[in-house]
């Protein structure tokens, strides 16, 4: 399997390799801070965890926001200008986090944060695209996964250790990794595109109009949003729970969460393997059963919370066992959703709408993503942190149903049979 995978990442032209390596490094800042970014802000600077919410809400449209206009820059200015311009904006943005005191400065950086970001990655898949033949073009992408899982799971630990000693130096170190992919790529990169004047922001965006008129990719999108608000959790309150409700320090959340990238780059390629003759939507079936079962265990954390006094460390071991075990769940979840919602959206019409189709299916997801860390945080806020759980659980089952009726609506072909 390891000599398979090396395989896969080889023969390509060197500026791929920059982009990748760029993208292993910025993805590395991003894990330095994943975890503990409500840990810090709602433990550590006090701001109530609804604010935190709202403020991961405005980074996530921010995001969306930025993709829509990075790729007309890219495709009016070129790949290269806007990679370099994204993360050297960015190492400002996300250093800023390490100077926020209220949670009208949290929402403003994170807003910030998010537009500066979003610039880059519209542009550097047009520039891996630029750089590739059509017979490589998807190792190419699988490459850029590759880097960002080690990138990923690699800043969860050296996260957990940094934040123990200086909890803000996450953040200016998550800035200091973009400045230096913005260094590395203005160095390297060749200009493979040197921009179109003529491009406008309708044909970089897609044709939105003819997208939302479609009721069944409106409904698929809806369902992503359901999806994301599940997905927000892993960032939004699971790491409040494993630090207030067990006392984990930052160190052994980092340590924790590396079952996320772990398992990701361990089974998504077998798992899809073996569900290829699957109907589309029954995969994203089981996502939902796998995003539920994982929400269970994290409501069993508070049933054996009462006694970790009594049980000491069993009953400590034991909760931590379940945030792992949510983790795993979790992201097994993410392996059945992500590609499968991803390739029932590209079918769901004709080719040349595809951008379109897939770009409302991204913004779906961080809308989703957005209101998911609100919802969360208003929970805790208000007491019901317990409640959170179970309605999540409902949540999933509410999913699956639209899946079911979604399922009536596409044909066979539509859905991978």
């Amino acid at each position: 399997m390891f000599g398979s995978t090396l395989d896969a990442v080889r023969g390509f032209r060197r500026p791929v390799y920059a982009v990748a390596g760029g993208r292993l490094i910025n993805v590395f800042g991003s894990g330095l801070v994943y975890p503990f970014a409500s840990i810090h802000f709602h433990l550590e600077v006090g701001i109530a965890l609804s604010i935190v919410g709202i403020g991961l809400l405005a980074n996530n449209v921010a995001t969306a926001t930025g993709t829509a206009v990075g790729g007309y820059l890219a495709d009016r200015y070129g790949r290269r200008p806007v990679m370099v311009g994204s993360m050297a904006l960015s190492a400002l943005t996300l250093a800023a986090y390490a100077l926020v005191t209220t949670g009208a400065g949290f929402v403003a950086v994170a807003t910030a944060a998010g537009l500066t970001m979003g610039l880059y990655a519209p542009a550097s898949q047009a520039m891996i695209a630029d750089l590739t033949d059509p017979a490589e073009r998807e190792r190419g992408y699988g490459l850029l996964k590759v880097a960002s899982n080690v990138g990923f799971g690699s800043g969860f630990v050296v996260g957990g250790v940094l934040y123990e000693f200086a909890s803000v130096a996450v953040f200016v170190a998550d800035g200091l990794t973009s400045a230096v992919v913005a260094v590395v790529l203005f160095a390297v990169l060749p200009r493979v595109h040197d921009g179109r004047a003529a491009a406008s922001l309708s044909e970089s965006v897609g044709d939105w109009g003819r997208a939302i008129s479609r009721r069944r990719l409106v409904a698929l999108a809806l369902l992503n949003v359901g999806f994301a608000v599940m997905y927000a959790q892993m960032q939004a309150t699971v790491p409040v729970v494993a630090s207030e409700t067990l006392g984990l320090d930052s160190a052994q959340i980092g340590t924790l969460f590396v079952l996320n990238p772990l398992v990701l780059v361990v089974f998504q390629m077998p798992v899809l393997g073996a569900i290829d003759d699957w109907r589309r939507t029954r995969g994203l079936l089981a996502s939902t059963a796998f995003w539920g079962v994982s929400f269970l265990a994290v409501a069993a954390i508070d049933v054996i919370a009462g006694g970790v006094a009594v049980l000491g460390v069993d009953a400590t071991l034991l909760g931590v066992g379940l945030v792992g075990a949510f983790l795993v769940l979790r992201t097994v979840g993410e392996i059945f959703h992500s590609p499968l919602v991803t390739s029932l959206a590209s079918d769901l019409g004709h080719a040349d709408g595809r951008g379109s189709r897939l770009s409302l299916i991204e913004i779906a997801k961080r809308l989703g993503m957005g209101l998911g860390a609100a919802l969360g945080g208003a929970f805790f806020d208000f007491g019901f942190a317990a409640l959170l759980w179970p309605a999540l659980v409902v949540g999933c089952a509410g999913l699956a149903v639209g899946l079911f009726a979604l399922e009536r609506r596409v044909t066979p072909a539509e859905n991978g049979v």
